[in-house]
């Protein structure tokens, strides 16, 4: 079964242009290192909650929007070894490829698919 990394985070609203660019990119560095499918969604239905919502764990502000993307992998070998080919791959360095978001506020991790019908 497929493994997949899942990311959610805060990203300017006046971003999103370089955003896409940059989540373009990513995205074939990404499938370059065995990556199957990335997928990355731009916000327009995500509401505040009052003990817990997208909005709240990214700390989103005024000026911001909520990116949930996922990139999903053959396997957690795969995963593993494509995961770090791209960590070192110079394309994505933040001194010479800064991200257009906060990475501090960036919440990731990565999930065994147990269904997909």
């Amino acid at each position: 079964m497929n493994y997949v990394d899942g990311f959610v985070a805060a990203v300017p609203v006046a971003s999103r242009e370089i955003y896409t660019k940059y989540a373009r990119d990513a995205a074939a560095i990404f499938k370059e290192n065995g990556a199957l499918q990335v997928v990355e969604c731009w916000g327009d239905d995500v509401p505040e909650g009052t003990l817990t919502s997208f909005p709240m764990a990214v700390k989103r502000g005024d000026d911001e929007v909520v990116v949930f993307a996922w990139i999903v992998w053959p396997s957690r070998t795969i995963r593993d070894e494509g995961m770090k080919a791209v960590m070192a791959d110079p394309r994505v360095k933040p001194e010479t490829n800064p991200m257009p978001f906060d990475g501090k506020r960036l919440i990731y991790g990565g999930f065994e698919v147990i269904v997909d019908e």
